[in-house]
C-alpha cells in the first residue's frame, strides 16, 4: 500500500511562483534598460574615437588580444574607456541572457542571444579596427552596436513586469 501519509498542498505556491516570475521579469527589464544605456555611451564614445583619436601606429598588426589589450594600456584614453567598456557590456550581455533564460521568456531569450552575438561580432571589429585601421571595421562595429540596442530594447517592448 503507498504511503497512506495526507499531502498538504500549499495554497500560497501559485502566487509565490508568480512572485518569483515577476521578479525575474523585472530583473531582466532592469538589466536590458541598463545595456541600452551602456550601448548608447559606448556609441557616443566610438564617435569620439573615430573622429578625434588617433591609434597608435604600435596598436596596428597584432591579434585580437594585442589591440585589446593595447587599447586598454594605452594613449588616448577615450579608447582605453572605449574597450573597458566593451568589456563590461560583454558581461551585462551575458547577464541579460541568463536572465532570460531563467525567467523562460522566448522572446527574450531570441533577443538576448542575437544582442549577445552583436556585441561580441562588435568586439572583434573594433579589435580589427585597432589592428589594421580598415574604416569597414569601424563601421561593422558601428551597425552591430545599433543591432544590439535594437534587441535589447526588444525585451523592453516585449517583457512585461507581471507575467
Amino acid at each position: 500500500m503507498p504511503n497512506s501519509k495526507a499531502m498538504t498542498i500549499n495554497p500560497a505556491a501559485p502566487h509565490e511562483r508568480a512572485a518569483r516570475i515577476a521578479r525575474r521579469r523585472s530583473g531582466l527589464r532592469t538589466n536590458s534598460a541598463a545595456i541600452c544605456v551602456m550601448l548608447l555611451v559606448q556609441y557616443g564614445l566610438g564617435m569620439g574615437v573615430n573622429l578625434y583619436a588617433q591609434v597608435p601606429a604600435t596598436d596596428r598588426g597584432g591579434g585580437v588580444a594585442v589591440a585589446v589589450g593595447h587599447a586598454l594600456t594605452s594613449q588616448p584614453v577615450v579608447l582605453a574607456a572605449h574597450t573597458a567598456l566593451g568589456l563590461l557590456m560583454l558581461v551585462a550581455g551575458i547577464s541579460v541572457l541568463v536572465r532570460a533564460i531563467r525567467a523562460r521568456h522566448r522572446r527574450a531569450i531570441a533577443t538576448s542571444a542575437a544582442g549577445l552575438a552583436a556585441i561580441v561580432a562588435a568586439a572583434f571589429s573594433g579589435a580589427a579596427f585597432v589592428s589594421n585601421g580598415q574604416a569597414g571595421a569601424s563601421m561593422a562595429m558601428a551597425v552591430l552596436t545599433g543591432v544590439a540596442l535594437l534587441c535589447y530594447l526588444a525585451n523592453l517592448l516585449t517583457v512585461s513586469p507581471a507575467p
